[in-house]
């Protein structure tokens, strides 16, 4: 085989080039990217905070044994955007008297419900209103006379009657002030995991 190349023919590659040299500060744009997705990374995060979930402290006993004082708990915001609230939920209002204060209930009547109480025990349109998630000694034997929830309007308990500021005593939350569903605990670590 002749080692002859014909004119206008590319040079053939040499044998043994050595890699080029990185010169010095290119590492700026390795670091460009990074804080470019470390921002973007954060500012999709405060959005999901500020429109979907918001972390929110327990402040009191009222939904114990689910919830006790200085619990942490993840809202959705958005949910009921897409799905009304239903009986069951635990949900996170700003008190209609006082919208300073934000309270964490559990809704027992939804609108158009006929409510009431005979000896601790919640009755819902006649019947009685299963509750697994209470504890019996906190049940209490609160007795109260038939309530008709008003349109767009819920009636709130909390878990430990016994130890609750709810409907019983300062009436029905319009929705406009219901902003979130409690879905998830999320301190301490040993509680985490979704709410019944």
């Amino acid at each position: 085989m002749s080692d002859y190349t014909p004119p206008g023919s590319p040079e053939p590659p040499e044998m043994n080039q050595e890699a080029p040299v990185t010169p010095r500060g290119s590492w700026l744009p390795e670091v460009r990217t990074w804080a470019r997705d470390l921002f973007i990374s954060l500012f999709l995060a405060g959005m999901v905070i500020v429109f979907l979930y918001q972390p929110v402290k327990v402040e009191g006993t009222s939904m114990a044994p689910q919830l006790t004082d200085q619990e942490r708990v993840f809202i959705n915001k958005f949910i009921y955007r897409l799905e009304p609230i239903e009986r069951g939920d635990v949900v996170v209002f700003r008190l209609p008297a006082d919208v300073t204060k934000s309270y964490i209930k559990r809704v027992v009547g939804v609108p158009g419900d006929r409510v009431e109480m005979r000896a601790g025990e919640m009755v819902v349109n006649g019947t009685p209103l299963a509750e697994p998630y209470l504890s019996p000694s906190f049940r209490g034997r609160d007795t109260f006379a038939p309530v008709i929830i008003p349109p767009g309007e819920y009636f709130v308990l909390g878990d430990h009657r016994n130890a609750s500021s709810d409907s019983r005593a300062w009436g029905t939350v319009p929705q406009r002030f219901i902003f979130g569903k409690a879905g998830l605990t999320y301190w301490p670590v040993g509680k985490w995991g979704l709410l019944d």
